[in-house]
């Protein structure tokens, strides 16, 4: 489950965040915790300058991507120091066992998401078959595809109601397996590793657990302890199984299942929306007209209830 912080107003009681910002200088401050991921969004309207400090530690890594363009940062390293501009998708990797001192100046809109170290050797070895040895990035360069999958998280996280955990966790794993795979820094003799497919047995019970709770709350991490795989090794392997993430896959079982009660049953949109696990009527009619082409209601009279 995903826990959420959010804090909208000043306030004095958290001078600095678990990320050094100065909380009551933030326009938003939103945290959301699933596993091996914490996910952040930071926005700051004032036109002024702060500064960010955190000591080193054994937390993971910070992938940070812009969302609007002005902000600048002095980054400090000992007695060296250099400004960096951020623009729109423009991204910045923080190792948390190094110690991180910058200015932040101008107003600001970042989402970021922290991996846990054993996210990162998980899939660093999934992906080249070798750890990773750290990560090499220029803050402030521009990476599109961060860009793109930035602001999907974003939207998912001021609409809560409307994005299961289990597709923010998804968006968790894109992000993860994009920064290893663009920045991560591995040896040259890494293995490539092969198609992966899960077993009938693991198929069907993934498949079972994705059904069982309506509401969609069964996290990726549970499915995989179930199946006795990594995370991120499941989700390939569910993927190339079934040519659909287990987002994608849970989402056409709801659309078929709502497809179904509006041919068999004289249940109002409303009742059929709960039914299917999705947040509200709204929610339901926008998924169920973008994968099916048509509004639940006009697709219910088509098919002659």
């Amino acid at each position: 489950m995903l826990n959420q912080t959010e804090i909208a107003t000043p306030t004095a009681a958290r001078r600095k965040d678990s990320l050094g910002c100065l909380s009551n200088q933030l326009h938003k401050d939103l945290e959301r915790e699933a596993g091996d991921f914490t996910f952040y969004r930071k926005c700051r309207r004032q036109d002024n300058t702060s500064e960010v400090a955190t000591p080193a530690s054994d937390r993971g890594v910070l992938i940070g991507v812009s969302l609007s363009a002005g902000h600048r940062r002095r980054i400090i390293s000992g007695s060296r120091s250099a400004m960096h501009e951020f623009d729109k998708d423009s991204v910045y990797i923080r190792n948390f066992e190094d110690d991180y001192r910058a200015d932040l100046h101008g107003a600001f809109d970042f989402v970021l998401v922290e991996f846990s170290r054993a996210f990162i050797a998980n899939t660093g070895y999934e992906r080249s078959g070798t750890n990773i040895a750290g990560f090499s990035a220029r803050p402030g360069s521009k990476d599109p595809i961060f860009g793109h999958l930035a602001q999907v998280l974003a939207l998912a996280l001021d609409r809560e109601s409307e994005a299961s955990p289990l597709f923010i966790e998804q968006l968790g794993v894109a992000i993860g397996t994009h920064l290893v795979d663009r920045y991560g820094s591995a040896p040259a003799q890494s293995i490539k590793p092969g198609r992966r497919l899960l077993s009938s047995l693991h198929e069907a019970r993934a498949k079972d657990m994705l059904l069982a709770k309506t509401e969609g709350n069964v996290s990726l991490e549970e499915i995989a302890n179930a199946c006795n795989l990594s995370r991120s090794y499941f989700i390939r392997a569910f993927r190339e199984t079934t040519h659909r993430t287990p987002h994608q896959w849970l989402l056409e079982q709801r659309i078929e299942r709502a497809r179904h009660l509006l041919r068999s049953s004289d249940s109002s949109l409303s009742e059929i929306a709960i039914a299917c696990g999705f947040a509200d009527q709204s929610h339901f009619t926008r998924t169920f007209t973008q994968l099916v082409g048509t509004p639940p209601g006009s697709w219910r009279r088509r098919a002659g209830n």
